[in-house]
C-alpha cells in the first residue's frame, strides 16, 4: 500500500466570511507566502521520511487552497521533492485548455525524471463559475479532454482534433512524457457514470470527500464494469483520500485536534444555495440524486467520521489499525493523507510519525 501526503496549500491568515467565493479584503500577502512555504516544507519532510507520493490539487477563489494552478506548485516541488512521485489530483480539465494541460504535465514529467501522477478531475461544482463553463457540459468536456490529452501524449505524428467541445488544427507535443506510454491517470469515482468511463478506458479511480461505505459501493460497481470490459483493476488503481493527525498517544492526538479546530472558520467549497444544489444534482455531478450528495458532504461527529473511514486519529498503532479496516473494505492501493495544516510544529511531527511508524508497516500490504 502506497502513502501520499496531500496539501491544499491552505491560507493561514485572517479571512472574512464562509461559502464561496470568499472576499479578499483582509487578504495578507505575508500570510500567503508563509502558507505556501509551510506546504513546501511539509512536502519536503514527507519525501525525507518515506512517503511514496506528494499530492497537490486545483481550487479557486477561497482560502481553503492557494493553488489555482497546481502545476505551478508541482514545478516547485520538482526542486524540493527528490524521491517521491508528484501527484496532480488534480487539474480540473473541463475548465482548462486540455492541450496546455498535456504540455505542462509532460514538462513536469521531464523535469521530475518521470515522477508525475496525472489526476484528471472535473473540479468542485462551483468552480465552473470560475471560467464561465456550463456545469451541464462538465461530463462531456471532461471525457473529451481526457481522451485528447492521452492522444497528445501517445501520438508521435502531428494530428488535428475536431470534437464537440475542442478543436485544434495541429497538435505535436514537445517535450513529451518520460513515462511510457504516459503517466498513470486517475479520475474521480463519484458517480456510476465516472466508473463506467474509467472502466472502459482503463483509468484508475480516486475517492475524496466521501466515506468507506459509499466508496465500497462505488468500487464494486467499477470493478464489475472493468471485468465486463476485459480487465481486473489492481489495488494501485484506487486512491482513497482522508484526513489524518498522528501523535505520540491517542489522547495527545485528540487534544491537538480539539485545540486546532477551536473557533476555526468553516469554508465550504460547494454552493449552499438550494436552487443551485438542485441544478448541480441534476447534472449527476455527485451522483444521480440529492441524497447521494448529502451523504457525502453532511457533517458528522468525530467518532462517526473515524468509524466511516473519513479521518485517521491517534497514535501510530491506532492509525495502523484504522487503516487495516479501510484496506479490508476497499482493497485500495494508495492512501492520500490530508494533514491538519493549522497545527504548526505538531503538523510536521504528525508527518514524521506517519513516515517513521505507519508508512513502513503498510508498505507491504
Amino acid at each position: 500500500m502506497k502513502s501520499a501526503l496531500f496539501s491544499t496549500c491552505k491560507y493561514h491568515g485572517p479571512s472574512v466570511g464562509a461559502g464561496w467565493p470568499v472576499t479578499g479584503r483582509v487578504y495578507s500577502h505575508e500570510h500567503a507566502m508563509d502558507s505556501m512555504q509551510q506546504s513546501l516544507d511539509q512536502f519536503r519532510i514527507a519525501d525525507e521520511v518515506g512517503f511514496d507520493w506528494v499530492t497537490v490539487a486545483e481550487h479557486h477563489f477561497a482560502p481553503f487552497s492557494l493553488t489555482p494552478n497546481p502545476l505551478i506548485m508541482a514545478g516547485a516541488l520538482t526542486q524540493v521533492v527528490k524521491r517521491a512521485k508528484i501527484a496532480l489530483l488534480g487539474s480540473d480539465i473541463p475548465i482548462l485548455n486540455p492541450v496546455r494541460v498535456a504540455e505542462e504535465m509532460a514538462m513536469l514529467d521531464t523535469m521530475s525524471g518521470g515522477r508525475v501522477v496525472a489526476g484528471m478531475l472535473r473540479g468542485t461544482a462551483n468552480e465552473y463559475v470560475t471560467y464561465n463553463i456550463n456545469p451541464a457540459e462538465s461530463r462531456g468536456r471532461f471525457e473529451e479532454a481526457l481522451l485528447l490529452i492521452k492522444m497528445a501524449w501517445t501520438e508521435t505524428e502531428p494530428f488535428g482534433w475536431q470534437g464537440r467541445y475542442y478543436e485544434y488544427r495541429t497538435i505535436s507535443l514537445w517535450p513529451r512524457p518520460v513515462q511510457k506510454p504516459h503517466p498513470k491517470i486517475y479520475m474521480s469515482g463519484s458517480s456510476p457514470e465516472s466508473a463506467e468511463f474509467a472502466a472502459k478506458n482503463r483509468i484508475g479511480l480516486g475517492f475524496a470527500v466521501t466515506n468507506v461505505p459509499l466508496a465500497k459501493k462505488a468500487l464494486t460497481y467499477f470493478r464489475n464494469q472493468a471485468r465486463e470490459d476485459g480487465w481486473e483493476p489492481e489495488p494501485d488503481d484506487v486512491i482513497y483520500r482522508l484526513g489524518v493527525h498522528c501523535a505520540e498517544s491517542d489522547d495527545q492526538a485528540l487534544e491537538d485536534l480539539n485545540e486546532a479546530t477551536k473557533g476555526a472558520p468553516k469554508v465550504s467549497l460547494t454552493m449552499s444555495n438550494r436552487a443551485l444544489e438542485g441544478a448541480i444534482a441534476s447534472t449527476g455531478y455527485y451522483g444521480r440524486d440529492m441524497e447521494s450528495q448529502r451523504q457525502r458532504l453532511m457533517p458528522a461527529d468525530l467518532k462517526t467520521r473515524i468509524e466511516n473511514g473519513q479521518i485517521l486519529l491517534g497514535s501510530p498503532d491506532t492509525i495502523v489499525k484504522q487503516i487495516e479496516n479501510i484496506k479490508r473494505e476497499l482493497d485500495c492501493g494508495v492512501l492520500d493523507f490530508t494533514v491538519a495544516h493549522q497545527m504548526g510544529a505538531k503538523t510536521n511531527r504528525s508527518i514524521e510519525l506517519l513516515g517513521e511508524k505507519v508508512v513502513p508497516r503498510i508498505a507491504n500490504w
